[in-house]
This record gives C-alpha cells, structure tokens and sequence, in this order.
C-alpha cells in the first residue's frame, strides 16, 4: 500500500491563554472552549531534550532569508530558547523577545543566552491571545509548533498580525501529523498515532494544523497575495538519529504530561500508552529504520 505515513509532534508548548480564562486540570476538561488549552506534551526531559535540539536552522529555515541584522523578532512559544538565541545572533543591531507562559523554561532559556554571550535579548511571559504590545511593535512575529496546541488558531493568527509592523513578517511552522512518513511502515506505529491523535485532540489542539495554517491566516485578516505556503521536513535517518528519536517518544510516551492526560481524560489506557512506548523502541531496533516530520509553513506579510 502507499500512504503518507503518521507520526508524532514536536511541538512543544505550555501555551498562552487569555487573563479570563485558565488552564484546567485534564480531569476537568470535557470541552475546550476557546482560549483554554492543555499543553499536551509539558516539560518532562523527554519533551525538553527535543526542544533543545532544535535551532533556527533546522526549524525557521523557510524566515532566515528575510532577516535583516536590524530587525526587532517576537518569537512566541519561545520554550528554552534555542531557536530564539539563533534569531538573536542573525540580527546583531535589532532585538528578540521570546515569549513563553512557563515561567521555569525561561530561565534555562536565559542561561543559555548567557552562556552563549547573546544580549540582545529578553525573554519573558506572556499571552498569545492578549499580547502585551502596541499596534505594530515588531518586524517579525514568529511561532513555532505552537498553533496546533491551541484552540483559537485564528484568534492567535490575528494579534500576532496586530503587532507586526505595516510590510512586516508573521512566520508560523506548525506539524502535521498524518502527513508524517516512516518506514518500516509497523501497524503498532499505526496504533499509536490513532491514539495520539485522540489525545491531542481531546486536549482541544489540531495535529493537522500544518495543512491549515494559510486558511487560518486568512481567517485572521491576511490578503490572499500576503501569505507565502511552504513546507520542511525533519529526517532521522543515521543510527544517532534513530536512537534519540526512538528512544525520546518512547519515554514521552508513557512518562510526561502526554501519559498523564490520556488517563485522566481517558483518551488512552495504560495499555495502549504502553504499547505505544514500546512500538518506537521496536522502530528503533530496525534494521533500516527512516522517519520524516512534515510540518507546513506560512510568511505573511501584512499590508
């Protein structure tokens, strides 16, 4: 048979919400309303050794060409910052805030910064449905893997574009899960993207959401003409590669906030979180194991 092939998230978050609303606990969450989001990953090293990995080379590639060493960088969903203190280094005269609402994430972030020499930066919390800006106070607004954690996409989208700059750039990159690829093509890799999938969803995130970031953007206010479409991918295929990535999602699986709310939300059961764990230890142990991250990326350029 050939398919697109699924396969898990990156993208991390503890993700922002509105001043009125809260964060409930997973036990609490029948229904996600608007502006309420459980972050479906946390922070467990699992989650965090992923994070760190990640660079503006290898996540933002698609916005570096359009940066300017003056420019002045949001970067929302900033997490411990790696991708934030590249961005930092490629605008040596402008400035970059990453923005996050975990407040103990920010501080790794910034002693990385700091043992990095980067200063031309802060980091601090905040909310991606209420930003604490003016009207046009950035030359880039940027995300990564943050949207499809939340419920409002479109919402987020449109005060992201309020406090760009007229000519400016709003970037999103954002997974897309069914799109993902990997061989061996193993039935239990099936299974557990079926119960991802339900998790995610039952947390009131889109794991699909790199599909729809241009329709989001237009729903957010962006012109046709404004908004650029394209894709990236992330390939583990080398041994290293194999074994970090297999042996990341195998504990995440079972040992972070993923695992917690499954059960509480009853989105999953042990068994199947723990079947799941050990299918990517078996994808692992392939003899030619591949896999592929697709995720869908928007520039939007507000006029």
């Amino acid at each position: 048979m050939t398919h697109c092939r699924r396969g898990p998230s990156l993208g991390p978050l503890e993700i922002f919400i509105n001043p009125a609303s809260r964060i409930l606990p997973p036990h609490q969450e029948n229904s996600m309303p608007e502006g309420q989001v459980v972050y479906t990953h946390g922070h467990h090293a699992s989650v965090l050794r992923s994070h760190t990995w990640r660079t503006a080379a290898n996540s933002a590639g698609y916005l570096l060409p359009h940066l300017r060493p003056d420019m002045k960088i949001l970067d929302i969903g900033c997490g411990p910052g790696t991708i934030t203190i590249d961005l930092a280094k490629l605008v040596p005269q402008g400035h970059v805030t990453g923005l996050d609402a975990a407040a103990g994430v920010l501080e790794q972030a910034r002693s990385t910064a700091s043992e990095k020499g980067v200063t031309n930066i802060e980091f601090t919390t905040g909310d991606i449905h209420a930003l604490k800006y003016a009207d046009e106070s950035f030359d880039v607004v940027h995300v990564h893997q943050v949207l499809q954690h939340i419920t409002d996409q479109v919402g987020a989208l449109r005060e992201m574009k309020r406090v760009c700059k007229k000519g400016g750039i709003v970037a999103a990159r954002e997974s897309d899960f069914e799109a993902f690829t990997w061989w061996p093509e193993l039935p239990s890799l099936d299974d557990w993207l079926d119960m991802y999938l339900r998790v995610a969803r039952g947390n009131g995130g889109e794991p699909n959401a790199g599909r729809r970031l241009h329709v989001w953007a237009r729903e957010a206010g962006f012109k046709r003409e404004e908004v650029t479409c394209s894709a990236g991918t992330w390939c583990y295929a080398r041994p290293e590669e194999v074994e970090w990535w297999s042996g990341l999602w195998a504990e995440r699986t079972v040992s972070s906030a993923f695992a917690e709310s499954a059960l509480a939300k009853e989105t999953a059961t042990k068994e199947e979180l723990e079947k799941a764990s050990m299918a990517w230890r078996e994808w692992g142990k392939q003899e030619d194991p591949w896999f592929v991250c697709i995720h869908g990326e928007i520039l939007c350029r507000p006029s």
